[in-house]
């Protein structure tokens, strides 16, 4: 068996020493050039003073470092996988695939055009028939699964990164309407005193609240449609801006709302690249639901398309429902309008809940087209497991709408919409700030931890060295405080912590 002969290739005993060397040094070469490019990117956006950015290039190492490791499993226990037996019958059911012979797990193996390890599947299923039993997976099998893995993580990590490429795009044009605030010279409680705003005339209210508009129903359609033409306008930049700074920033009218909404969002995109567990999850009830006849996954590509739908309908009706709010209490208004931001627009008032939908959005897409190219390479267009033309083609054309959508019309809502909650994000706060709020806190307990131990020891009459020790799992206390701090800033309680800045 070691000598090579038979379908399992030769081993390393009977392999030129110079081939082992050369494909360890390609792979080598690779992985340390995929390396030192992630690392100069971390120093490019540290230097760009992009810590968000940075931060999301940290979690998508993770993610990297968690599909070797996957893979890493896989490779070390293929063998006894393949060699897990179970009852015969239970190969028959459940199959992407109708079986053409009762030849068993060769056949079916050989047919879909072989690869290596072929051979030795057939050596494993030989093991379990010896049983009376089949095996649990292929080599081929492990081998395939190995590849979707690594795919299905790849493709999340890169259409993610495309989506918040061309959401910021978008976004960017704002950039213009906020440059000519900052040029106005203007305070908007002195305006107050001089300025009336006669509400049902102002552009936000006209073009938000006017006409059958005011019914619930059209209200709602009109949300609805509003998401594929002109999403933001700038009457709704500058009445949303405004009434985040009157309700957050009021003695700084100057207060730069664009930059905060972009640091923000690359906040936000740390999380957006991660894959969570529920993620997994759906990722494990997707390939179960893969059965011959079903087409699982073209009714599954609607389940992306409809959520990012309601996002954005819903986002959209909220700049309505702070339109409307305005507009029924309110004939005119002393300076300009100004809307109330507000958690109880948001569903389950969570504007958080708003961003695990993206995501599960993104990844739910991104796990669509992986699936896609992943069967088109691996087991080519015409086979049985791709499904019939009629339902490939409205899977790929819904995918695409998809990606494009969110990147052009629901990241942008999200950026400015989800800025219209009861509190702030932890962006509003610049990177040097933030790190002086968490160096103040960590100083903070850990004088407050010094101070118990000293009366501790004072009153058993320890003295000084039980404090040395009781202070030793410093790096703890500093990473659970860091993660406080930003909970807190994140939550809109910051303004308990800038009292005791200097």
């Amino acid at each position: 068996m070691a000598g090579g002969g038979g379908g399992e290739g030769l081993s390393l005993l009977y392999t030129p020493t110079w081939v082992v060397a050369l494909v360890c040094t390609v792979i080598v070469a690779i992985s340390l050039v995929v390396e030192r490019l992630l690392h100069y990117a971390g120093k490019y956006l540290l230097k760009k003073n992009q810590g968000s950015l940075f931060q999301a290039l940290l979690k998508i190492k993770e993610e990297l470092m968690l599909l070797g490791f996957i893979s890493l499993l896989l490779t070390v226990f293929q063998s006894s996988i393949t060699k897990i037996c179970i009852p015969k019958h239970l190969t028959n059911h459940w199959l992407p695939c109708k079986k053409l012979t009762e030849a068993g797990p060769k056949a079916a193996v050989h047919f879909e055009g072989g690869r290596h390890l072929l051979a030795a599947a057939s050596d494993n299923a030989i093991y379990c028939d010896a049983k009376g039993k089949a095996p649990l997976l292929s080599l081929k099998a492990v081998d395939d699964l190995h590849i979707f893995i690594f795919v299905l993580a790849v493709a999340h990590v890169v259409f993610s990164a495309l989506t918040i490429l061309f959401g910021g795009l978008k976004i960017r044009q704002w950039r213009y309407w906020e440059d000519s605030i900052q040029k106005r010279e203007f305070d908007p409680e002195q305006d107050s005193k001089t300025k009336v705003t006669h509400v049902h005339e102002h552009a936000f209210i006209r073009s938000r609240f006017s006409g059958i508009g005011r019914i619930t129903l059209f209200s709602w359609l009109k949300s609805f449609f509003k998401q594929f033409y002109g999403s933001v306008n700038k009457s709704d930049y500058t009445t949303l801006r405004l009434g985040f700074v009157m309700t957050h920033c009021r003695g700084n009218p100057k207060f730069n709302f664009y930059k905060y909404m972009t640091r923000a969002l690359e906040h936000d995109f740390k999380k957006v690249v991660g894959i969570s567990w529920y993620l997994w999850a759906f990722v494990f009830f997707f390939l179960l639901l893969n059965v011959y006849g079903w087409h699982a996954y073209f009714w599954i590509s609607f389940f992306p398309l409809i959520l990012l739908l309601a996002v954005g309908t819903k986002l959209e009706h909220i700049i309505t429902q702070l339109a409307e709010e305005v507009a029924q209490k309110h004939s005119a208004v002393a300076g300009d309008l100004i809307v109330r931001p507000s958690d109880d627009h948001f569903w389950f008032q969570k504007p958080r809940l708003v961003l695990i939908l993206i995501h599960v959005i993104l990844f739910q897409n991104s796990f669509e087209i992986a699936v896609f190219f992943w069967m088109l390479v691996l087991f080519g267009f015409d086979s049985c497991i791709m499904g019939q033309v009629g339902y490939i083609v409205p899977r790929l054309v819904i995918g695409v709408f998809v990606q494009f959508l969110c990147s052009y019309s629901t990241l942008p809502l999200y950026a400015i919409v989800t800025q219209m909650g009861s509190s702030f994000n932890v962006a509003i706060f610049e990177d040097h700030i933030k790190a002086s709020l968490v160096g103040w806190a960590q100083k903070a307990k850990k004088n407050r931890g010094l101070r118990k131990v000293s009366a501790v020891g004072g009153g058993s009459g320890g003295g000084s060295n039980q404090v040395v020790r009781q202070d030793s799992p410093e790096r703890s206390v500093e990473m659970l405080e860091k993660e406080d701090v930003e909970s807190a800033m994140y939550q809109g309680k910051a303004r308990e912590i800038q009292p005791a800045l200097p």
